[in-house]
């Protein structure tokens, strides 16, 4: 007969994975007699699960759900499916859903064996990722991802290779503070040790990170948080191509659709003045060409030129299709 905390465990994950369970067979697949099982489910509920008993010649357990949620008890083939899943979870678009993903991973793989790890990087190495046509988000290590993330979680110092903007290969020693997941592009937010200031690091531009073991006490921000931090300094990057046109639509509408990537004022209750700052001239064009109206471009000309020519391509593209 197992030990009562093995056994404990082996009730808790029966539990997890079966609605019902008859007294009788339950205590079968312990090996216990019901007294026995009866102690052992006291023994779970002294630990804060619900579980709730049916009495009677029918009468069984189930665990139902809790105030909060207790720790969940997982064999090795779902350890393997969570971290795998998990990972993919961090390139989600969901507000949200990335961040708290790598929170979850990090746990995980920190308390996972040896054995489990590799084979988690062995499903890694052979699946290959599904863009369906959205933005290309720039890729991330998981291992660097999930190393940031438990310095982040233990105030502790890292130290890490960066390639800036300019290609310029640099080596960083770093207090972390928070990971920002923006537009499907991972940011450390981070204060830099060698140059005495807060600074952001695009983690697809890091590599070799690596906790030293060094605690520290947490510094103040100087921004409401850290996503705030970051949009602020995205906002200070010069961009090279500025936006202004005249849209035939309420301002409410227009505001909808483009969201903060664009500035919208209203003229009068039927049009707007919507400005955008990129980097290219195909968002703007884009987001002006799905806004379902009428709009007139006042600069710059270039943007014009290149709503004309797709203009030109796309009447092609239409006659083509009726002639087939």
């Amino acid at each position: 007969m197992a030990n009562t905390s093995t056994r404990t465990l082996r009730l808790l994950s029966l539990l997890q994975t079966h609605r019902y369970w008859p007294g009788e067979e339950l205590a079968d697949r312990l090996g216990v007699s019901v007294r026995t099982l009866r102690r052992d489910i006291d023994r779970l509920r002294e630990l804060g699960y619900p579980v709730e008993a049916q009495r009677g010649v029918d009468g069984g357990y189930q665990l139902a759900a809790g105030a909060a949620l207790p720790p969940l008890v997982i064999d090795d083939e779902e350890a393997v499916a969570l971290a795998v899943g998990l990972q993919a979870a961090a390139d989600s678009p969901v507000e949200g859903v990335a961040e708290a993903s790598v929170r979850v991973l990090a746990k995980v793989v920190h308390v996972m064996p040896g054995r489990l790890r590799r084979r988690v990087e062995a499903l890694r190495a052979v699946t290959v990722p599904v863009d369906w046509g959205t933005a290309p988000a720039s890729r991330v290590d998981p291992d660097a991802l999930t190393a940031v993330a438990l310095a982040c979680r233990d105030d502790e110092r890292l130290r890490f290779s960066y390639t800036t903007a300019s290609a310029r290969r640099t080596e960083r020693h770093v207090e972390p503070h928070r990971l920002v997941c923006l537009d499907r592009r991972w940011y450390l937010v981070a204060y830099d040790l060698d140059r005495g200031d807060w600074r952001t690091f695009r983690l697809d531009r890091l590599t070799a990170a690596e906790a030293t073991g060094a605690r520290f006490a947490p510094r103040t921000l100087p921004a409401a948080d850290a996503a705030e931090f970051v949009r602020a300094g995205l906002s200070a990057m010069p961009r090279p191509n500025r936006v202004e046109a005249l849209v035939e639509a309420p301002a409410e509408h227009v505001r909808a659709l483009v969201g903060r990537w664009g500035d919208v004022e209203a003229v009068d209750a039927t049009r707007c003045r919507l400005r955008m700052t990129a980097d290219s001239l195909d968002w703007p064009a884009m987001a002006l060409g799905s806004l379902g109206a009428e709009f007139r471009i006042v600069h710059p000309p270039e943007l014009r030129a290149l709503i004309a020519e797709w203009s030109t391509r796309f009447g092609r593209a239409a006659e083509a299709g009726a002639e087939a």
